[in-house]
């Protein structure tokens, strides 16, 4: 048994603090750019492609983000390949973040009514066009609210990498309390700050969709 104050406790806890916001932060941007990806193609690509994309984002939707771990971790390596637990959490998540994603902002475009279409249609332009300068910018103010507020989603998510070895924030704690065997004390500081950063999220989304609401109004 190692004795460790409460202070060394935090301080071990923020260290791998980071490591979980980094990661969030890669399964949310990256999420993000191959979201947006699949959302052009669900909306451009024709019937066949829609339905792939479909199918895509009801696979990591129906399936738990845990088996996607370890799918990523353990699958890939069958390949030949060695997959750090740095590259499958963060492929698993930017994949599970960009199913969510895609489904959440096509969503927000078909919250966009008909007569928007019908009317830059009229005006002869093309999809593109149609999308860039009329649906989209419609749609983001729509999609801000709902898209910051899944970011928590993702940061809660991350604590599964745990299980495959990444030393994120979670796997942090269980490693301190088997050192110190102060399991609640450790873990009451986990909740703590994982409290500490997704209430501000949390905050920020409902603060936008307020003023969404009020806009639309």
């Amino acid at each position: 048994m190692v004795d460790f104050s409460l202070w060394d406790i935090l301080r071990n806890l923020l260290m791998a603090l980071r490591w979980t916001v980094v990661l969030s932060l890669i399964a949310f941007i990256g999420g993000g750019l191959v979201g947006a990806l699949l959302l052009f193609l669900r909306l451009r690509g024709g019937s066949a492609m829609g339905r792939a994309v479909g199918f895509y984002v009801q696979l990591f939707q129906g399936t738990p983000l845990l088996m996607q771990l370890f799918l990523a971790y353990f699958g890939i390596a069958l390949f030949g390949i060695d997959v750090s637990a740095w590259t499958a959490a963060s492929v698993a998540l930017t994949l599970y973040t960009s199913a969510f994603l895609t489904e959440i902002w096509r969503g927000c475009v078909a919250a966009i009514p008909k007569g928007q279409w019908e009317a830059s249609g009229s005006l002869a332009l093309s999809f593109n066009e149609q999308m860039r300068h009329v649906i989209l910018p419609q749609a983001v103010k729509i999609a801000i609210a709902p898209t910051v507020g899944f970011l928590v989603q993702v940061i809660k998510g991350t604590a599964l990498a745990s299980v495959i070895g990444f030393v994120e924030l979670t796997k942090a704690g269980s490693m301190i309390s088997n050192a110190t065997f102060q399991p609640f004390v450790v873990f009451s500081c986990v909740a703590l700050l994982y409290f500490v950063l997704c209430f501000p999220v949390s905050l920020y989304a409902k603060n936008l969709e307020r003023k969404s609401h009020g806009r639309r109004a």
